[in-house]
C-alpha cells in the first residue's frame, strides 16, 4: 500500500508553529518569513481539509484537531531527527563494549581484526561483573556474566563452557603433576565468584583435599593469570583459555571437566534491538563462538527481553 504524505515543508512549518506557539518564532527557527510559514500552514489545512488554527486578527490558536495532530507530529519528527543523527554518526562515532578484563584480553581483543568495524570498537572493562545500567555506563553492548534476566534489556546467551585445570608448563614439570590425585598436594587457585574445585574432584573420581592450599581471587581471570605466572593450578573455562593454551603459556591437565553452563551473554537495551551496528556486532560474536564450538543453541539465544 502506497503512503499518502502531505508536503513535508508544510508539516515542518505547522509543527514548528504549534510547538513554538508563534508564527514568528517558527519562522526564525526555519529561516523563513512569518508570511511563508502561514502560507505553508494554509496549504497543509487545504491538503487535510480541516482547520488546524483559529485566527483572530494577528492571534492564532490551535484547534483541538490541530493540537492532537501537532503532538503526534512532534513525536514523529523527534524520532526522525534521532534516527537521522544515528545514521550520520554511525560512520565516525566509536562502538562501546563493556566487559570483563578476562573476556577482553583472552577472547575479544585477539579477534577484533576480523570484525568489519573492529577499528572503531572502544572497550571498557570492569573490576567485577559489568554493569548493565546503560544510562550510566555509556555502552552500546555489554558482555555480561551468565544470562541473568534484566528488565528492559535484551539478553542473548552467547557462550557456554566447561572447566578443567590449567598450569604453567614449568610448574607442571617441577611439581610432577601426572595424575588427578596429584592435585591434592598442589597449590590451587580459588575463585570466590564461582569456585568449582570440589565439583571437578568429584568428576575426576578423587577425594578433594581436606584443607586445600592456595589463595582465593575475586574472579576466574585473576586465578588464571596467577596460574600463568607459575603460582599454582587454576580451574579455567575452556571457551576462554583456548588461545592461551595455543600460545603455550598454560597447559591443560587431565581429561575430566565440570558440567558446561552459560558463562557470557550479549546484553543491550531493548530500544536498540534493531540497531544495525548492535545487530552486526552480536551476529559476529555468535559466529565466532559457533566456530569455536562453544555457542549456546540458537533457539535458546533469541532475545530474552526484559519487560518487567
Amino acid at each position: 500500500m502506497s503512503r499518502n504524505f502531505p508536503p513535508f515543508a508544510a508539516v515542518r512549518a505547522f509543527e514548528a508553529a504549534a510547538r513554538k506557539g508563534s508564527m514568528k518564532d517558527a519562522a526564525d527557527e526555519l529561516c523563513l518569513t512569518a508570511s511563508a510559514v502561514s502560507h505553508q500552514i494554509r496549504a497543509l489545512e487545504t491538503y487535510l481539509d480541516t482547520a488546524l488554527f483559529t485566527r483572530s486578527g494577528n492571534r492564532v490558536e490551535l484547534t483541538l484537531t490541530g493540537r492532537a495532530y501537532a503532538r503526534k507530529l512532534t513525536t514523529l519528527l523527534d524520532l526522525f531527527d534521532e534516527t537521522t543523527r544515528t545514521v550520520k554518526e554511525a560512520g565516525r562515532k566509536p562502538f562501546r563494549v563493556h566487559c570483563t578484563p578476562g573476556f577482553a584480553a583472552r577472547w575479544l581483543v585477539p579477534r577484533l581484526g576480523h570484525l568489519a568495524f573492529g577499528d572503531r570498537v572502544r572497550i571498557s572493562v570492569s573490576n567485577g561483573a559489568p554493569s548493565t545500567d546503560f544510562a550510566a555506563n555509556g555502552a552500546d553492548v555489554v558482555i555480561q556474566w551468565a544470562d541473568a534476566h534484566i528488565p528492559e534489556v535484551v539478553t542473548e546467551p552467547l557462550m557456554q563452557s566447561a572447566r578443567y585445570p590449567v598450569v604453567s608448563p614449568a610448574l607442571k614439570e617441577r611439581e610432577a603433576l601426572r595424575e588427578p590425585q596429584d592435585l591434592r598436594r598442589a597449590i590451587l587457585m580459588h575463585d570466590e565468584t564461582m569456585d568449582a574445585w570440589e565439583e571437578w574432584f568429584e568428576v575426576a573420581g578423587v577425594n578433594p583435599p581436606a584443607f586445600p592450599r592456595g589463595p582465593t581471587f575475586p574472579n576466574c581471570e585473576l586465578a588464571t593469570t596467577a596460574a600463568e605466572m607459575g603460582q599454582g593450578v587454576a580451574l579455567a573455562y575452556d571457551a576462554v583459555v583456548r588461545g592461551t593454551l595455543v600460545n603455550g603459556t598454560l597447559v591443560r591437565l587431565f581429561d575430566s571437566v565440570t558440567m558446561p553452563f552459560v558463562i557470557y551473554s550479549v546484553a543491550y537495551p531493548i530500544t536498540r534491538k534493531n540497531d544495525p551496528m548492535v545487530r552486526e556486532f552480536s551476529d559476529w560474536l555468535h559466529a565466532q563462538v559457533r566456530a569455536d564450538g562453544v555457542s549456546v543453541q540458537r533457539d535458546l539465544v533469541n532475545s530474552i527481553a526484559g519487560t518487567d
